[in-house]
C-alpha cells in the first residue's frame, strides 16, 4: 500500500535528516568534517539503553540522557581535539583523520564495555497500539519519531534564522576572524555547536534503535556514510539541504524495498543520489561554505 510506504519513509527519512543535521552543522560552523559523528550516534543509544534497564527510567528521561551524554561527548571532543588543531591552523584533513581515530576509539571501547551481540530495548517500553488515520496503520514510535525529529529541526531552524545567536553563528560560517573583530565569541560558540550536534545524534542514535529494536557497537557506520551522502546531496553546510536529503534517502530506501527488493535497497538510494549530483555537483541548495579570512 503506497501511503503505508509513504508513512514508513517520512519516518525514517526524519531519522536521517536529523542526523545528518549535526553533521551539517559542525561543517557549516566549524569547517570540519566529524568523522566521529556516527560513534556519537552510537553512543546515544547505549546512554539511553543504560538508562532504561539499569535505572528503570522511562523513555523520556533516556531520551534526555542520550542528548546530554552524547553532547558532552561532542564538547569533548572540540575541546581536547578540535580545539588544539584549530590554535595551530591544522589543515582541514588532520581534524577529518583525527574524527576518524576517535569514532574507532569510541566504537572498540563500547565493544570491550558491552560487547559485541545486539542489545534491544525492554518491550513494554513502547505502547503496541496502532494509530489508524485515513486508512494507514501507524505505530505509535513512528508517530513519536516524525514528532521528536520534526519538532527538534523545527527548534534549530528557528534558532538559526530568527534568533541573534543564528545570525553570530552564521556570521562565524563566513568568517571566525571578521566574527570576532565583531565581539562575538568564537571559542564559545564553537563549543556549543559541537555540543548540540553531538545531541542531536545521540537523540537520532535512540530513534534508530527502537525503530530496529537493535543496539551494537557498530551501528553508527552506516548511519555516517548516509550522513555523508545527506549533506553532500543538500550542500555541504546547508540546514535545508540536510532535511531535503535525509527525507530523499529514507524515500528512496523505502520504496526500493518495497517496490523492488530488500537487496537493492543501498544500490537504488545512492544510484539515485549518484545521478542528483551528476546533473548538480554542488549538490540542491547551492554553493560549498568557503572561509574567507
Amino acid at each position: 500500500m503506497l501511503e503505508q510506504q509513504l508513512v514508513n519513509a517520512l519516518s525514517l527519512g526524519c531519522v536521517y535528516a536529523l542526523f545528518a543535521l549535526g553533521f551539517t552543522l559542525v561543517f557549516g560552523v566549524l569547517g570540519v568534517i566529524n568523522l566521529s559523528h556516527g560513534a556519537i550516534f552510537m553512543v546515544g543509544a547505549y546512554a539511553a539503553l543504560q538508562v532504561v534497564t539499569r535505572l528503570g527510567f522511562p523513555l523520556w528521561a533516556s531520551l534526555a540522557a542520550a542528548f546530554f551524554i552524547a553532547g558532552a561527548f561532542g564538547l569533548a571532543i572540540d575541546v581536547l581535539v578540535l580545539r588544539p588543531l584549530r590554535r595551530r591552523g591544522a589543515p582541514h584533513l588532520i581534524p577529518m583523520i583525527a574524527t576518524i581515530g576517535l569514532g574507532i576509539f569510541f566504537n572498540s571501547a563500547a565493544q570491550g564495555l558491552f560487547g559485541a551481540e545486539n542489545l534491544r530495548f525492554p518491550t513494554n517500553l513502547l505502547p503496541d497500539a496502532q494509530l489508524e488515520f485515513l486508512g494507514v496503520q501507524v505505530s505509535v514510535l513512528e508517530v513519536a519519531i516524525i514528532v521528536l525529529s520534526v519538532a527538534l529541526m523545527a527548534a534549530l531552524l528557528v534558532v538559526m534564522r530568527k534568533t541573534q545567536l543564528g545570525r553570530a553563528l552564521r556570521a562565524i560560517a563566513e568568517s571566525p576572524k571578521a566574527a570576532a573583530l565583531l565581539g562575538i565569541n568564537v571559542e564559545g560558540l564553537f563549543y556549543l555547536t559541537s555540543f548540540t550536534a553531538a545531541a542531536l545524534g545521540g537523540i537520532s542514535g535512540v530513534l534508530v534503535a527502537l525503530y530496529s529494536n537493535a543496539v551494537f557497537p557498530l551501528m553508527g557506520q552506516p548511519m555516517l556514510h548516509k550522513g555523508i551522502a545527506v549533506i553532500i546531496l543538500g550542500g555541504m553546510g546547508d540546514i535545508r539541504g540536510a532535511l531535503i536529503g535525509g527525507l530523499f534517502l529514507g524515500f528512496a530506501e523505502v520504496m526500493s524495498v518495497a517496490y523492488i527488493g530488500s537487496t537493492m535497497r543501498d544500490a537504488v538510494a545512492f544510484g539515485l543520489l549518484f545521478l542528483v549530483l551528476l546533473l548538480r555537483p554542488q549538490g540542491m541548495f547551492g554553493r560549498v561554505l568557503e572561509r574567507k579570512a
